[in-house]
C-alpha cells in the first residue's frame, strides 16, 4: 500500500488474473507486457488505454488524440493506442489547419525533452551539469552523450530509411490519425538539455494560399492550443510556460518562402501531460461518455 495525495493506494502484481470487474485498463508498462497482458484485460472485458508503441500502427486498433479523431474511439475492439508524444503535440495545432485549409506536406524538427526518456533522463540531465559547473569530467551513463549543455539526434534506433524510430512515429501515426495517407512528412527528432516540455518547429505547405492571420484565427478557436506569439514582447512558446499545462502553446506564427503556400509555427508541450497521460485520461472520458 503506497500513500498517494494522503490516500492509501493498494499496488498489486500484474498477472493476467488482475482484470475481473475492471472497466478500463491505462496501460503504461514496456510494449513487450502490453502486448502480453492486454489480450487478458480485454477478454476479462476491459477496454485498455496503451500508452506504449506496442499496437500503434495495428489496424485493428484505433490510435486516437482527442482533440483530432474522437468518432475513432468507437471503433475499437478491445484496446486503443495512445500515440508518440511528439505526434500528439504536432497533430493538435496541425489537424485544424488541415481541415481548415488542407494539409500537402509539413516539415517538424524537435527538440525533445530528457524526461521523454524516463525519470533517469531528469537524473542524468542534473548529475552532469553538476559535473560540468564543477570541472569534473561529464561521463554519460545511459544518454549515449553527454546531454548537458549539447544535444544529440534522438537516441532510438535509425531504421533502413535513414530515419530513426521517433521520426518515423511522427510520419506514420499522423496520416493514420488524419486518416490521410497523401501528407508528405518529413521529421528530424533532436534531444536537448530541457527537463520537461517538447519543443517542434512546423514548416508546412497548404494546399491553397494561407496568410497567418488567417492561421492565427483558426488556432485561436482550436482545441487544445493557446496562442503565445508576441513579437513586441519576443514572447513565443517555451518548455517551461509549457511543463504542467494541458494546452499545446503555439505562437512564431509566418510565412514560410521555402514552401508555396507555406507557414512555419513553433509549439511547445508538456509530454507527459497531453503528450502521454492527459491524453489518455481523456481518451477514457469519452469511454465513459
Amino acid at each position: 500500500v503506497l500513500k498517494f495525495k494522503g490516500r492509501d493506494v493498494r499496488v498489486e502484481e500484474l498477472s493476467h488474473d488482475a482484470f475481473k470487474d475492471t472497466d478500463i485498463v491505462l496501460s503504461s508498462t514496456s510494449g513487450a507486457l502490453s502486448r502480453e497482458f492486454s489480450p487478458s484485460a480485454v477478454k476479462a472485458g476491459a477496454v485498455v488505454i496503451d500508452n506504449t508503441s506496442a499496437f500503434r500502427m495495428d489496424p485493428a486498433v484505433p490510435l486516437v488524440v482527442p482533440e483530432v479523431n474522437p468518432q475513432d474511439v468507437k471503433l475499437h475492439k478491445g484496446i486503443i493506442a495512445n500515440p508518440n508524444c511528439s505526434t500528439i503535440i504536432a497533430n493538435v495545432p496541425l489537424w485544424p489547419l488541415h481541415k481548415a485549409f488542407g494539409i500537402r506536406r509539413f516539415i517538424a524538427c524537435t527538440y525533445q525533452a530528457v524526461s521523454g526518456a524516463g525519470a533517469w533522463g531528469i537524473y542524468e540531465l542534473e548529475e552532469q551539469t553538476r559535473a560540468f559547473l564543477a570541472g569534473q569530467p561529464v561521463a554519460p551513463s545511459k544518454f549515449p552523450h553527454q546531454i548537458a549543455f549539447n544535444v544529440f539526434s534522438h537516441n532510438s534506433k535509425v531504421a533502413d530509411n535513414g530515419f530513426n524510430e521517433e521520426e518515423n512515429k511522427m510520419a506514420h501515426e499522423t496520416r493514420k490519425i488524419f486518416h490521410d495517407d497523401a501528407i508528405l512528412i518529413s521529421a528530424t527528432c533532436v534531444r536537448v538539455p530541457v527537463f520537461r516540455a517538447h519543443s517542434e518547429a512546423l514548416h508546412i505547405e497548404f494546399s491553397r494560399p494561407v496568410t497567418p492571420q488567417q492561421v492565427r484565427e483558426v488556432l485561436q478557436s482550436a482545441p487544445g492550443v493557446r496562442i503565445v506569439d508576441d513579437a513586441a514582447k519576443n514572447h513565443f512558446p517555451m518548455p517551461v510556460e509549457a511543463s504542467g499545462q494541458g494546452d499545446v502553446l503555439a505562437g512564431r506564427i509566418r510565412k514560410d518562402p521555402a514552401f508555396e503556400n507555406g507557414i512555419a509555427l513553433f509549439v511547445s508541450g508538456d509530454q507527459l501531460l497531453k503528450g502521454a497521460a492527459l491524453n489518455a485520461v481523456q481518451i477514457a472520458e469519452l469511454l465513459a461518455k
